[in-house]
């Protein structure tokens, strides 16, 4: 199975939105899709096997994170992620250029050098150049490899966006070589461009020309309103290619998921589902609920009598909003794995609404329900 080639293909469309299929060596994903995000090698609070149970088909491990811990060394030595963390599925790998906009006080950039960190954990100096990045995605052993980009913070200021474009440009290009032939991974490009649409078409035409697997879209839901980044999406999905994958980097809520799709867009992740979930907010079809809420206190009912997953729907409201009071640990790991399956299953629907051709009836539905 290993030998397999990297592919996507489109099944069908309703109107903008996308039902697809991905087939990598390690298996297949079906699109729009959704990855929960592992930025350490593991879903934080959820153990591997239950991941897999949520029906779950890729998850995302983060290049910059991994590099500093457990290492080059230690990961080769297990042969990758997968192995080191019991993980049989694909995975993708942010390139580190999220950390390049994050860690911006721990960082500077250099256009042939790369990034230069100064390590968060011990101050150690850290140079992800372009090629280091898929040095270390190749020891991840990753079925979806994402080039180095600058990921600039929300900006109004177009020298800003473009130097950006610039810089990320000029690092695909190396992403690329250094990638090299492989034909069971894909390497993806990253948009960039904030939001204006002459900045992202250039930036998307460039990466076209160098020639991807697959497009993302970087710098967005990064503070801008939501309205915003619809309207981006709207002004500039058409410029990427109709037979490639195209993912959305960084998002999100279900409503910033459904009006991605709504627009075009084939792939997500977040640290949404996981992190609400240890903060006691769970994500259902009864809408956005705040376990801490008193009105909790004495219901009985389960967040969802369907999901059998490790017995959730044997977990009452009431004993999830006992658990978050008296501080217990476990609160977290209910929810945030039921707010896995839940996102799981919302994509499932969506593929199938998609299928059907009723999306729009779906997305009417749904758009504004987690507000």
């Amino acid at each position: 199975m290993l030998d397999k080639d990297f592919s996507f293909e489109l099944i069908a469309q309703d109107d903008k939105a996308r039902l697809g299929k991905i087939d990598t060596p390690r298996g297949s994903i079906d699109t729009p899709a959704f990855m929960p995000v592992g930025t350490q090698g593991t879903i934080k609070g959820v153990f591997t096997d239950d991941i897999h149970q949520t029906n779950t088909q890729i998850i995302l491990g983060n290049t910059y994170h991994l590099l500093l811990r457990p290492g080059i060394e230690i990961l080769t030595k297990f042969g990758g992620l997968h192995n080191f963390m019991n993980w049989k599925k694909p995975i993708l790998t942010d390139s580190g250029g999220y950390q390049i906009m994050s860690l911006s006080n721990l960082n500077n950039i250099d256009l042939k050098l790369g990034a230069i960190f100064k390590s968060h954990i011990d101050g150690k100096k850290i140079i992800l150049s372009p090629e280091k990045s898929i040095q270390v995605q190749k020891a991840i052993n990753s079925d979806i490899i994402m080039v180095l980009d600058e990921c600039p913070k929300l900006t109004n200021d177009k020298k800003i966006l473009s130097s950006a474009i610039d810089v990320s440009t000029n690092w695909a290009k190396r992403c690329k070589v250094e990638f090299g032939l492989n034909k069971s991974k894909a390497l993806f490009g990253i948009a960039q461009g904030g939001l204006y649409k002459d900045l992202r078409v250039e930036s998307i035409e460039k990466l076209i020309e160098i020639g991807f697997d697959g497009y993302a879209m970087g710098g967005l839901a990064v503070g801008e309103k939501q309205d915003k980044m619809f309207k981006i999406l709207n002004d500039t999905t058409k410029y990427l290619p109709n037979d490639k994958p195209r993912y959305l980097m960084g998002v999100g809520t279900p409503s910033d998921i459904l009006g991605a799709v709504y627009e075009g867009i084939d792939m997500f992740d977040c640290v949404m589902p996981t992190r609400s979930g240890r903060t006691g907010l769970a994500f259902t079809w009864d809408g956005k609920l705040n376990l801490k809420n008193s009105k909790f206190k004495n219901d009985k009912s389960p967040l969802d009598p369907k999901c059998d997953i490790k017995d959730l729907n044997q977990y009452s409201k009431s004993y999830l909003h006992h658990l978050i009071k008296s501080d217990e640990m476990l609160s977290s790991m209910l929810i945030s794995l039921h707010n896995i399956y839940f996102y799981q299953q919302f994509m499932r629907e969506i593929r199938t609404s998609i299928k059907n051709g009723s999306f729009k009836n779906f997305y009417k539905k749904y758009i504004n329900f987690f507000d």
